[in-house]
Parts: structure tokens; C-alpha cells; sequence
């Protein structure tokens, strides 16, 4: 295995630009290039994440304050470190997460209007200061990527939100990508999805090496 110590990558975008497709991919792409790899997810990749991730994304849950879903994202990822993240990292593994810190900085913050120190705070607190080594920015038009999620049928809370509400995501996540550019890499997901591959993992290696 190439990797001799451990690698956390995540994926970041608003609904229906391919992190999920893109980071499988990539992950078969990585292994079969010799790299050790895991693959995981937030809202999840624990018995516990997994049913706080239901709560969270259940349409029945319309009412759920703001508040609630900050605390609850953080309650997931803190799990998710502890039972997950961080003995990958610890054994050597280059991480794959689709979705990390930057999506509670997107969505929580610019998104619903969480004051963003706060949620700097209760991150620092839950990751102990670990970030990705990398982030995948995957950028796609608003209403292209919910024009995907449709076709697929995809239904939760996050989709019942107006476009307004995205217009706020994708603005955080360029405030995000204009504080930390060496870490964020924006990648037009647009593109034919074996363009988007190559590029992607060129980004990685690179970054690796």
C-alpha cells in the first residue's frame, strides 16, 4: 500500500452535484492505484450517526429549530471521529468522507444564519482542530444539481428548502474556498463524470505526494 500515514479528504457541494457517485469512484480509482482507502459519510457512518442522520433529513422533522440541527450534526461527527475517522487516520488509511466540517459552515451557518463563531467553536470542540488535508469543492449550478435530485426522486428536509436557501450554501462555500484555497479545490461538476474523475484524482495524488 502506498500510504504510510493517514489522509482525509472530503467532498463538499449543495444537493445534487455528485459527491456521493464522484467519492465511490474515486475511492476505486485510489485502491486499484495501490492506496489503502475507506470510504465513509456525514450525517452517518455510525449506528448512532445513522439515526441521527434520519432525524436530521426526515421531512416530518420541518419544524426542527436551527439550533437542534447544529447541535445534532455535531453530536454525529463527534461520534463519527471517535468510532470512525480517527482510527482510519491513526492505522495509516487515506479517508474519503462525503461531507465534512465545511458543509456545517455552509449550510448551518450561511445557510440558516448561525452566527459562524459559534460554529467555529462547537468545531473546534468536536474535532479537536482536525481538518481535511484536502476538500473537493464540487461546484454545479443550483438549479441543475435539484433538477438531478429530482429526476432521481430524492426526497428529505434539505429538499423542501427554497432556492434562496442554496443561493446562501453556495455563497458560504465560496467564502469558505477564498479563506483556505491551498486546502479547497473547486472542480466544475458539470463536466462528463470521467472528466471529472480525472481531475479529481490528479488533484489528490498530487496533494499526497
Amino acid at each position: 500500500m502506498k500510504n504510510s500515514k493517514g489522509f482525509l479528504i472530503s467532498f463538499e457541494g449543495i444537493e445534487g452535484s455528485g459527491k456521493t457517485t464522484i467519492s465511490r469512484l474515486i475511492a476505486e480509482t485510489l485502491m486499484m492505484d495501490g492506496y489503502e482507502v475507506m470510504t465513509t459519510y456525514e450525517p452517518g457512518g455510525t449506528q448512532i450517526g445513522h439515526k441521527i442522520r434520519d432525524i436530521l433529513l426526515s421531512a416530518e422533522h420541518k419544524n426542527m429549530s436551527h439550533m437542534c440541527e447544529l447541535f445534532l450534526y455535531n453530536a454525529a461527527r463527534a461520534q463519527h471521529l471517535k468510532e470512525i475517522i480517527l482510527p482510519a487516520l491513526q492505522s495509516g488509511k487515506l479517508v474519503i468522507t462525503d461531507r465534512f466540517i465545511d458543509s456545517t459552515v455552509a449550510y448551518q451557518g450561511y445557510g440558516r444564519g448561525i452566527d459562524l463563531s459559534l460554529i467555529r467553536h462547537l468545531t473546534e470542540i468536536v474535532t479537536g482542530g482536525l481538518k481535511p488535508h484536502i476538500t473537493i469543492l464540487l461546484d454545479i449550478d443550483i438549479e441543475l444539481g435539484l433538477k438531478r435530485n429530482r429526476s432521481i426522486k430524492k426526497v428529505d428536509r434539505f429538499e423542501l428548502e427554497e432556492i434562496e436557501f442554496y443561493k446562501k450554501v453556495k455563497e458560504g462555500y465560496r467564502r469558505i474556498y477564498e479563506d483556505e484555497p491551498k486546502r479547497i479545490k473547486i472542480v466544475d461538476a458539470s463536466q462528463p463524470l470521467e472528466m471529472i474523475i480525472q481531475e479529481v484524482r490528479d488533484i489528490i495524488v498530487r496533494s499526497i505526494c
